[in-house]
């Protein structure tokens, strides 16, 4: 009887301590799947990353800079709100139940809110647009059941929320890639698939911007008064200064020596980051491209003298691979990409 009172108190301790697959073994098993998260998202070089993020291709800083909203533009991928002090990660977009507030007056030919696309929803370009107070406005380049600029409301009170408040559906035969917001209202955006820029305002709706054509646009960027815009002309490896509301128009054309992508202006206007690619050697791409292993750059441009810096150049990680927009967030560079699953930052070039 002894015996066999031992063997039971061993039998309901082993099964008590996990030794056939039970709980106690869950705490094992996640501090394994942790270690391998760690793995896969360790620093390389001085470069470190924010991981499982899907296809961050451009960022916006929030006011403050202590958070930043990261787009999402492959299959599954989601608007992000990423901490800046912590390095960490949520989902701003789609949310259930959403945030929605339409706003017809501003967007009377938007046909309403975006309906449930599951995993065919994706983000590419983003601008976001300071408000008064923390309110905010941020325009985001959307693909999915329609191509479309879609406008959202940021509250930055508290912890940032976005709210759905209108849309402006693009012409048949545009495809959108990046987008600013006009000083007047309104808003213009790269087509890439025609290659030129497009604006649009409430009253007026789409049109073609003079002296756009054949800027082989895709990233754009915008001074402040609104009298220029900078294009970023990836598949030339161009940038083109052009000028608005101006006659004749004004135009220059400079080369980057890399495919630039998204340009992201530096918070005091002194310059504009361009982010884009060459080969896996650092040379201008040539077809056929060998994608994931291509280099990614990050280059200043003085906005007034068009003057170019090449400030930073990588080999494809893993993980990470070309970058696509560059933005400096204190004393780090921040950088996006579409090839990838994570958000890059290091120290910023001096």
């Amino acid at each position: 009887m002894r015996t066999a009172g031992l063997l039971g108190l061993a039998l309901a301790l082993a099964l008590s301590l996990g030794a056939c697959g039970g709980p106690a073994q869950e705490p094992a098993g996640q501090d394994a799947a942790l270690a391998r998260d760690a793995a896969m998202c360790a620093p390389v070089g001085e470069v470190q990353f924010i991981c499982n993020l899907i296809s961050p291709e451009d960022l916006a800083v929030v006011p403050g800079a202590d958070w930043v909203i990261a787009s999402g533009d492959q299959e599954g991928g989601r608007i992000q709100l990423v901490s800046v002090p912590d390095k960490t990660a949520t989902v701003l977009f789609p949310m259930s139940p959403p945030r929605e507030r339409f706003d017809v007056t501003t967007y009377p030919s938007c046909p309403g809110p975006l309906p449930d696309e599951g995993d065919a929803f994706r983000a590419h370009g983003l601008y976001l647009t300071p408000g008064q107070g923390d309110v905010h406005t941020l325009h985001v380049v959307h693909h999915g059941s329609r191509e479309s600029i879609e406008v959202f409301e940021v509250d930055a009170r508290a912890r940032p929320v976005l709210t759905w408040v209108g849309c402006a559906v693009a012409p048949e035969g545009l495809g959108l890639n990046s987008v600013v917001a006009l000083p007047e209202g309104g808003f213009a955006t790269t087509s890439f698939a025609t290659g030129d820029v497009w604006e649009w305002h409430t009253d007026t709706g789409w049109a073609l911007i003079p002296g756009s054509e054949n800027t082989a646009a895709n990233g754009i960027e915008i001074s402040e008064d609104g009298r220029w815009l900078y294009i970023a002309g990836w598949g030339e490896e161009k940038l083109t200064r052009l000028s608005r509301g101006q006659t004749p128009v004004q135009k220059e054309v400079i080369d980057l020596g890399f495919r630039p992508d998204n340009l992201r202006m530096s918070a005091d206007g002194s310059v504009i980051f361009a982010a884009g690619h060459t080969d896996k050697d650092g040379n201008s791409i040539t077809e056929p491209r060998d994608t994931l292993n291509e280099t990614s750059n990050v280059a200043t441009i003085d906005p007034q003298t068009l003057d170019v810096e090449r400030i930073w150049e990588h080999p494809a990680m893993e993980g990470f691979v070309a970058s696509t927009t560059a933005m400096q967030i204190g004393n780090e560079m921040w950088l996006g990409s579409y090839r990838g699953e994570r958000i890059a930052y290091f120290p910023a070039p001096e």
